[in-house]
């Protein structure tokens, strides 16, 4: 029997690429997404691996949406959120701050809240969110976005510490890449960046491992590295 998985944010990015590899990986695919034509594009791949449900994950209906894709794949071992969104906001228009936060914080607390009971009722499960190496310091160009990323691995790594205290069969990863080919990459300077493929690739042998933390590519640890341990006075200067 075909392990199940849903991807959040499959219709673009990390998240399409990671749907159409765990297909090839003989996973049956549930994949969600705002826009639906290109939902529909993606199941062409393998359509009897992969089923699609048009969602908005910011909406109230969002969890209701996922509880019926768990119905049509038949059941759920792997949950991935890849939906994200981040502005270069100099100028601090609420607007684009808000947006981000919605969806960032807002609604990837309200999914956590939801797939978390789920897999502790049923016993076993895999909760995987595509964060970023942002998340280690904030940012003069993009305040909203860095701050929401370290909301999310410091939630995740609340979580991981919840199911080890509880001795829970349920892993966490927290997914941190650097710059990947995709609409999310904004700015000049980008450096070693990664195909979608090759950022997919790799998480997946991160979710194999069953990892708590993966950077992507690898080499972002560095970066990660340097970021943590940078006094504040010097950083504040870049």
């Amino acid at each position: 029997m075909s392990k199940k998985a849903i991807i959040v944010g499959a219709s673009s990015g990390i998240g399409k690429a990671l749907a159409i590899g765990l297909v090839k990986q003989d996973y049956s695919v549930g994949i969600t997404g705002r826009r639906k034509k290109e939902l529909e594009e993606i199941q062409k791949v393998k359509p009897e691996a992969i089923h699609i449900l048009p969602s908005d994950v910011t909406q109230a209906t969002a969890t209701a949406d996922l509880d019926q894709l768990i119905k049509n794949l038949g059941g759920l071992d792997l949950f991935i959120f890849s939906a994200g969104v981040g502005y270069l906001n100099e100028k601090l228009g609420y607007d684009l701050e808000n947006r981000t936060n919605q969806l960032n914080v807002v609604a990837f607390t309200k999914i956590m809240s939801w797939i978390i009971p789920f897999f502790q009722k049923q016993g076993h499960g895999h909760v995987v969110n595509i964060s970023s190496v942002a998340q280690h310091r904030g940012s003069k160009l993009a305040p909203a976005y860095n701050a929401s990323k370290a909301y999310q691995t410091n939630y995740l790594e609340g979580l991981h510490q919840k199911m080890f205290a509880e001795n829970r069969n349920i892993h966490i990863t927290d997914i941190r890449p650097g710059f990947v080919d995709t609409a999310m990459a904004q700015g000049d300077g980008l450096f070693w960046v990664a195909s979608k493929e090759k950022a997919a690739k790799q998480i997946y042998r991160a979710i194999k491992k069953k990892k708590a933390v993966a950077y992507i590519s690898k080499r972002w640890v560095i970066i990660g590295r340097l970021l943590s341990l940078l006094p504040k006075g010097v950083y504040k200067r870049l």
